[in-house]
């Protein structure tokens, strides 16, 4: 019996995944690719996560956004870690690569 998994699936499991490490959060999507939703009358905002699947092999890139104060590559190795442990967990699929990006640092919530 197969099962099929959508590509938004994936994005669903890793964005979820990312929500729940404090200190970080997944960085809008270049302006560019906002520009091209938008035109195509997408209302939800693009965030800078994608997913390439080839088979039963997953790569996922992520562009984070960091805390000011925290460790980045202490966040980003977190990161990476739980994001390939929930997708093999959740689906099944083997992940390749977690590809981190830090785009952006950003201020602690109780100083806006």
């Amino acid at each position: 019996m197969d099962v099929e998994i959508s590509k938004s699936v994936l994005t669903d499991i890793a964005a979820t995944t990312l929500e729940g490490i404090e200190g970080i959060e997944v960085a809008a999507a270049p302006l560019k690719v906002n520009e091209v939703l938008r035109q195509q009358g997408s209302a939800r905002r693009s965030r800078a996560l994608r997913i390439t699947r080839e088979g039963q092999h997953v790569t996922v890139d992520v562009g984070l956004n960091v805390e000011y104060g925290r460790n980045l590559v202490g966040l980003a190795g977190q990161a990476q870690r739980a994001v390939c442990e929930n997708v093999e967990l959740m689906t099944g699929l083997k992940v390749r690569a977690v590809n981190v990006s830090v785009l952006g640092v950003t201020l602690p919530k109780g100083n806006a």
